[in-house]
Formats: C-alpha cells, structure tokens, sequence
C-alpha cells in the first residue's frame, strides 16, 4: 500500500512539473492546435484563418525552443519576445475563427485561456529579465 501512495504522489509531481514545463506546454499547444485546425470546416474564410493560426499557433513553441538556446541574454529576450507576440497574434485568431465557426467556440476559448496564459508567462519572463540588466 505505501508503495502505491508513493507512486500516486510521483504521478501527481509529474503533473505538477509538466504545467510548468513551457517546452512541453508550447508543444502541447500547437499539437492541440493542429488538431483544433482539423475540425474546421474548409471554405473561402477559414482557409486563411486555419494557415495563420497554424503559422502563429506552432510558432510559440518553436521559438521558445529557440529561447532556450539563446547565443545571449539580448537573444533570449528576443526570441521570448517573439513567443509573446505569437501567442497574440494567436489568440486573435481563434477569436475570428470562433466567429466564423460558432460551433467552435468553446473549444476556441479553452484553447484561447492557455494561449492567454503563455502570453501573460512570457510578458513576464521579458520583464524580470529586463530588470536583471
């Protein structure tokens, strides 16, 4: 019995580092994304709509893995600010995407608070890192 409350506890850590793991939310989001994107019903105004969230949606995860790479602290601070801008651009489409598709709004609006929180991580992220200079 110890034994499987102390692997419950290890999965509930697990969960817990996940959340935090902007590596592995990013990624998360933009699979979500894609998946979100195939639900979408294709004619003459979501076809745009789909490619710039898409472009915008998978560019968050891939520029933070950029950030984390960073060549210096200038780079970093670019690269997140890149995420941040993404993130924006993002949520702004799957707000017009929810119009378009009003059958869609509520799993927009799930997606739209995560990409909300990122945005709201990574504008804090350039901030703190702006005050160490």
């Amino acid at each position: 019995m110890d034994r499987e409350n102390k692997n419950s506890s290890n999965d509930e850590t697990e969960k817990t580092k996940k959340i935090y793991d902007l590596e592995e939310r990013t990624a998360k989001l933009g699979e979500n994304l894609i998946e979100f994107a195939k639900k979408i019903p294709k004619n003459p105004v979501t076809l745009s709509l789909i490619t710039q969230l898409i472009k915008a949606g998978t560019s968050v995860g891939a520029n933070y893995n950029e950030a984390d790479c960073a060549e210096s602290k200038k780079d970093f601070e670019h690269k997140i600010g890149i995420c941040k801008k993404e993130s924006k651009e993002t949520r702004f489409w799957l707000r017009m995407i929810a119009k378009a598709v009003p059958k869609l709004k509520n799993e927009a609006k799930i997606l739209w608070k995560e990409v909300n929180e990122l945005n709201l991580i990574f504008s804090s992220i350039v901030i703190k890192s702006r005050k160490k200079r």
